[in-house]
């Protein structure tokens, strides 16, 4: 027996080189493997995984003379632990490789894969100083292999076979290191370090660029498995408050009290759904202290009381930003609440501040990672908002917004940037809903900018950031939508129409909304955001032209306003699938391969999707368009919506799509009330 292995009960180990590599069942079909180049294995790292799931019974451990395996349910774990005569220090660079297996036919899932046969193994370790490491984690490629999940990026793929991609938050581009893969497995990276994954067609390979130990877990499974695993190991989602199913209604900016409560009545005079209305940045009277300016919003108690008569809810912005200027700025510094840094000031972004003029204040951030920082901003918003009746927040900025983004030199309380910085946006929305949660409140959602693995445990919906306002950008909003459900954050939703720009006068232009409102009425969250017209300095007293759905003239509002009816005809349908998420981890919107995977024309589609597992939504994205064609998976029957014809699965169909509706399909005799009854 290899002296090398050890036998831990629910954990494999294997030592040499100095290195410690471990194999742990974490859940039914799914494991947990750390490695650290010396030493012993940390425990409390950063991390999204809680402790491990019931997985049914203890794994089947098997050590032989140079190689040992572990068997948990459907995946099975192999451990090279090197030829048969080569001792430490003389073991080759495969001596340590990993290979999971599927337990019921021994088919190969994926494997780790030494760089070089010599040097270096397929882990690597390069010091960096002061014990951390940049980290490599390499893994054989496979033809045909198709790559979903990461987060939410731009770069225009669905499948991301090919690509490299940063682990870095950004506006617009967020990192959820779950990758879900065709071949019948899932696996997260287990760390919130900045870093890259790079998916080649030689191999895949994980990067952190200073971090301590290498974390990853892996589960064996389709990819509704693969999710179903992923909530049980990390946290399930809430289910979604009734409410937040409805249209939310918001713009850059309503600058008064009176201008947001006119939309809010409005909606109510023209008997137009609303669920819920923005009161957007620069709201307050210092950026940090998390409470109304009484100059533009004179009595928010009252604006309150109006929307609630009204069946509204008022969403505040929130930043974590805290100027100079601002009461509880020294007292945070003072407390150390504030993001670090190793050399020099706590971190800062120039940011506009009332009062300032043309000029910008060094604003500092509040240290989401901290507790005791959490605690503090929960305490202002407690006072400024929650005691005024308003649950729920807007968590904008949320990566933060550092200027510039670098992580280098930060110092956070969970640890030094480049190994934590990806969790600030998850702490973020940790923040309101511990807060609400003692407040006593059962139905939490925050929608943030950003987001990291674990998120959904806490009610923190996605949003993706400052967009495009073009047919290209829709096309690339549905698909990063589509990754985002692969990367276990249920709750979604795009600016519709886009947020840099839109004339709303411009006919080119109010197709693309029109056709983007189509869209985001079989998302997630339904919510109309943008900044309408041409560009403004960033200051204060900025607002936007006018958003709201009658903002667009007449043919279009008739269209905007069908389908704000439609939302409201499907809400019961889309609350059952939030049920459904909150209970198995399956996101309301689907690519069409986690419905049917054993379709292969389904893993190509990346431009439909389903909305639970009755309705397929066929987006139209092309300028001009009065038709599309449409993949009906193979499987099922498809009735259209709109004209009631029937269609056998596994063809392409062309079906009309006039500019007031688009494509949509019914599974199996599934009955919806698409079609407003007369």
């Amino acid at each position: 027996m290899s002296p090398h292995f050890r036998d831990l009960g629910d954990a494999l180990e294997w030592r040499a080189r100095g290195e410690t590599l471990r194999v742990e069942a974490w859940g039914p079909d799914a494991v947990r493997v750390r490695a650290t180049p010396g030493g012993q294995l940390l425990d409390d790292l950063p991390g999204a995984l809680l402790d491990p799931p019931p997985s049914g019974g203890k794994p089947r451990i098997t050590i032989a003379e140079h190689s040992a395996t572990l068997v948990n349910g459907g995946l099975t774990v192999h451990i090279d632990g090197g030829t048969e005569g080569r001792l430490t220090p003389d073991l080759p660079a495969a001596a340590g490789r990993l290979t999971f297996l599927r337990t019921e036919d021994g088919v190969e899932l994926l494997a780790e894969q030494p760089a070089h046969f010599w040097w270096p193994g397929p882990r690597l370790a390069t010091a960096t100083g002061n014990g951390y490491h940049r980290l490599e984690q390499r893994f054989r490629a496979y033809p045909g292999e198709r790559l979903y999940g990461l987060g939410q990026h731009t770069h225009g793929l669905l499948d991301q076979k090919g690509a490299v991609v940063d682990l870095v938050q950004r506006n617009g581009e967020v990192t959820i290191p779950l990758l879900v893969s065709s071949r019948g497995y899932g696996l997260l990276w287990n760390s919130p370090a900045i870093g890259r994954v790079e998916l080649a067609e030689t191999g895949t390979r994980w990067v952190a660029d200073s971090a301590r130990q290498i974390d990853y877990w892996i589960t064996a499974g389709r990819p509704a498995d693969v999710l179903r695993r992923y909530a049980d190991a990390t946290g399930h989602a809430p289910e979604l408050p009734e409410w937040a199913a409805g249209f939310w209604q918001c713009k850059l900016r309503y600058r008064t009290q009176e201008e947001l409560l006119e939309v809010a009545r409005e909606h109510k005079r023209r008997g137009l759904p609303l669920s819920v209305i923005v009161s957007d940045f620069f709201h307050w009277t210092h950026l940090g202290e998390w409470r109304f300016d009484p100059a533009e919003w004179p009595d928010p108690a009252a604006m309150v009381r109006e929307l609630d008569e009204l069946g509204v809810k008022l969403m505040v912005s929130v930043w974590p930003s805290v100027s100079p200027a601002s009461e509880n700025f020294h007292p945070m510094l003072d407390q150390g609440l504030f993001i670090g840094a190793e050399y020099g000031p706590v971190a800062h972004a120039d940011w506009p501040d009332k009062g300032l003029g043309a000029y910008s204040a060094q604003v500092a951030f509040y240290d989401a990672t901290n507790p005791d920082a959490r605690q503090y901003v929960w305490e202002q918003l407690r006072r400024g908002y929650h005691e005024l009746g308003i649950k729920v927040f807007w968590l904008d900025a949320g990566e933060p917004e550092l200027k510039p983004g670098f992580q280098n030199g930060l110092r956070y309380h969970a640890g030094p940037g480049l190994e934590v910085g990806n969790l600030y946006p998850r702490e973020n929305a940790r923040m309101v809903h511990d807060g609400l949660r003692a407040a006593g409140e059962t139905e939490i959602i925050s929608l943030n900018r950003s987001s990291w693995a674990g998120a959904q445990r806490y009610g923190a919906a996605l949003w993706s950031g400052d967009i495009d306002v073009d047919f290209a950008s829709l096309r690339t909003q549905i698909k990063a939508g589509l990754n985002v459900m692969m990367s276990g954050i249920p709750w979604w939703t795009t600016d519709i129409g886009g947020f840099h720009g839109g004339d709303p006068d411009d006919p080119a232009y109010r197709e693309v909304l029109v056709r983007w409102f189509q869209y985001g009425t079989f998302c997630p969250l339904f919510r109309l955001h943008g900044f309408r017209g041409p560009a403004q300095v960033l200051e204060p007293a900025m607002t936007g032209l006018p958003n709201e759905v009658w903002s667009y003239g007449d043919e279009v509002y008739e269209i905007l306003a069908d389908h704000l009816r439609l939302r409201e005809r499907l809400r019961p349908y889309v609350m059952r699938q939030m049920r459904v998420t909150a209970e198995t981890g399956l996101p309301p919107m689907r690519p069409l391969f986690v419905e049917f995977p054993d379709d292969p024309q389904a893993w190509r589609v990346d431009d439909a999707f389903m909305l639970g597992a009755d309705l397929l939504v066929a987006p139209v994205t092309e300028a001009g368009a009065r038709e599309r064609t449409v993949h009906l998976p193979a499987g099922s029957r498809w009735t259209d919506a709109w004209t009631g014809d029937r269609h056998e699965g596994g063809q392409a169909v062309t079906v009309a799509a006039p500019i007031e509706r688009i494509p949509l399909f019914l599974r199996d005799g599934a009955r919806l009330p698409i079609r407003e009854q007369s």
